[in-house]
């Protein structure tokens, strides 16, 4: 029997001490590399390592008790009452409550105490809070949340964040700290708590974010209807009821999407293929299904600051020599089980391109193995063979690595490694290889924010963040010219946010216009698209949702297969072929076993012509009648 994992026993203690101080059975805690989050009732918590260092422990311990806490003494049903509308008046009010419902925690339990002083020193340094100079890099609501959190359980700000706190503190207190001196007395009454906070907000100078009218008009009276109006400006109204109506339609379930999904394919199933029938042998090319993102409700406010580069934009040749040594040194450690993988892969692809021989011919060269039978019966003809070409289409593959925050360390370079080896056995094996990876150029929106601000901030301005697609080795590169490319990966501050359904129309619209035949586009990411910036002022799903819509256009109406694997997320809710891995060690047998079973695919079912590809697309869309 195979040994457990020694996390796996702390994973479940912590799942169930969650459950318990949340007082959820049905709270479904999870362990993923990725961001940590809380909907509804699934909790996100950070995956330990095997080892188990002290600090990690504590980090997960702190950050599971925060979402207990959080479902224990929270109601968002109140809280969305009270929130102020623009995103920066929203993140203060945001980071007060949330220190409310841990100092109740704090307070009540010593443990917990430590445990969420660890969570918090953790974010606290993901933030770089410990290298602010100045106020501007030193982020007002994180400031606040300690201050308000100092006031209620008196425990002092961390040490990664003292110094930025200390840099707000003179200005806070000087415009509000009547106010917050208030805040112990109201700790377990949210609705008071909250209509102290908007007080607070508008001794900070946020009254201008805040309704006209007192807080206690329309929130007091438990009007539903009621919407909160923004000073100076009654148009933004509108438009947010509109967007709370939208995300209620949107909220009805996935199963409300598939089917819809599913009617519009039947509807178009007919006609697109007489078209291709009347088209004949004509090559296909898909129709352009991102030319349209305004009919998908995705809008972009601006793309002035959007970049494509390649690895020596970035970076100058001596460090990515540095970069490109340093994961020369990490790939002995893996080179092993990934190269016995690739040479499968390889033995594969060379297999299909072998030549073969035709046997039992009436005329050809001499089929000497078979002369025995001559021997045996003189009557028997004379046997002859002759040599063809195996069928293998001409073939491209195309990597697109997730190079987001949530990808460093381990994962990152994992991906970077394979990424290399495969791109080595697939050229060896005539097969084009592309590699690119996606991430934005700032955090918090960058360049793109600051113009929605000068703007005038309209309301729902779509993404709100410049992007960044890096080629790291184009299809047509050799792999020896790129191999230092692939060093980039390793830089620090390279990953940022991931815009993934954008990525993935630019990856897509690179590899339907290359020439091969056949074409794969294997996605590799830990987590759904995240950009706070963009989700901070439109739907919490506004980016997923889009994302959908990309994988369901590829997978319907293009020729690009397109397979996908998740690093400790679950990514089949978004693609049909896709595989979930727990570990990053694990994703250089993921990514061969999905190549091998694609090229395995072809090789055994055979897909030449139209005809095939019409048919791969009706079963796609009809899986029971198929």
């Amino acid at each position: 029997m195979k040994p457990e994992n020694p996390a796996e026993p702390f994973k479940r203690a912590v799942g169930t001490a969650v459950r318990a101080m949340a007082g959820e059975p049905e709270l479904e805690v999870n362990f993923s590399a990725e961001q940590p989050t809380l909907k509804g009732l699934k909790a996100r918590l950070p995956l330990p390592s095997r080892n188990l260092p002290p600090n990690e422990i504590a980090i997960v311990r702190g950050q599971g008790d925060a979402y207990a806490l959080r479902l224990a003494y929270h109601e968002d049903k109140v809280h969305d009452q009270f929130r102020p509308q623009s995103a920066d008046a929203a993140a203060i009010f945001e980071a007060a409550e949330t220190a409310r419902v841990e100092s109740i925690g704090a307070i009540a339990m010593k443990g917990v105490a430590g445990n969420l002083a660890a969570s918090i020193e953790a974010r606290c340094n993901a933030r770089g809070m410990a290298k602010a100079k100045d106020r501007s890099e030193a982020p007002l609501a994180d400031a606040l949340g300690l201050i308000v959190r100092e006031k209620l359980t008196g425990e002092a700000p961390p040490e990664s964040a003292r110094k930025a706190v200390e840099l707000w503190r003179p200005w806070i207190e000087e415009r509000a700290g009547k106010d917050l001196a208030k805040l112990e007395n109201t700790m377990r009454d949210q609705k008071a708590f909250a209509k102290l906070t908007r007080t607070i907000l508008r001794d900070l100078e946020f009254g201008e974010d805040l309704a006209d009218e007192a807080d206690g008009d329309s929130e007091e009276s438990g009007d539903p209807d009621a919407q909160p109006e923004e000073g100076g400006d009654t148009s933004e109204a509108n438009p947010d009821s509109e967007i709370s109506e939208a995300e209620m339609s949107e909220a009805e379930g996935e199963e409300g999407e598939e089917t819809a999904a599913e009617m519009q394919a039947e509807q178009t199933a007919d006609p697109s293929d007489a078209q291709e029938a009347e088209e004949g042998m004509k090559p296909w090319r898909p129709e352009q299904p991102f030319s349209h993102a305004d009919d998908w409700g995705y809008k972009i406010h601006t793309t002035q600051f959007d970049e494509e580069v390649t690895a020596p934009d970035l970076c100058d040749a001596e460090e990515l020599a540095r970069l490109r040594s340093f994961l020369d040194q990490q790939l002995s450690s893996m080179q092993g089980v990934v190269s016995r993988l690739a040479n499968k892969l390889q033995r594969l692809l060379m297999a299909q391109q072998n030549r073969t021989w035709e046997f039992d011919l009436e005329e050809g060269l001499l089929d000497t193995a078979r002369l025995p039978r001559i021997i045996i019966d003189p009557m028997h003809s004379l046997s002859f063979k002759r040599e063809k070409d195996m069928t293998f289409r001409d073939t491209m593959v195309t990597l697109l690595l997730d190079n987001s925050g949530s990808m460093r360390g381990r994962p990152i370079m994992v991906a970077a490694m394979c990424a290399d080896i495969l791109a080595r056995t697939l050229e060896r094996c005539a097969v084009k290889t592309e590699i690119l990876g996606f991430t934005t150029r700032a955090w918090k929106g960058g360049q793109s924010r600051e113009k929605w601000i000068a703007d005038g901030k309209p309301p729902h301005p779509g993404r709100l963040n410049d992007l960044r697609h890096i080629v790291y080795k184009a299809a047509d590169e050799p792999w020896r010219r790129a191999r230092r490319n692939l060093g980039l990966m390793m830089r620090e501050g390279l990953l940022k946010e991931n815009i993934d359904g954008e990525a993935l129309m630019w990856a897509h619209n690179r590899t339907i216009a290359r020439s091969e035949q056949r074409k794969i586009l294997m996605v590799i990411s830990d987590g759904a698209p995240v950009d706070d910036s963009t989700l901070s002022v439109n739907a919490g799903n506004y980016l997923e949702k889009h994302l959908r819509k990309v994988i369901e256009e590829i997978e319907e109406r293009s020729s690009v297969e397109l397979t996908a694997i998740g690093i400790g997320h679950d990514v089949t809710r978004y693609y049909r072929k896709a595989v979930t891995i727990v570990d990053a060690e694990q994703l250089g047998g993921a990514m061969t076993e999905q190549l091998i079973s694609l090229f395995a695919e072809e090789r055994d079912h055979g897909r030449p012509g139209q005809a095939a590809r019409a048919s791969r697309v009706r079963h796609a869309r009809h899986p029971v009648a198929a």
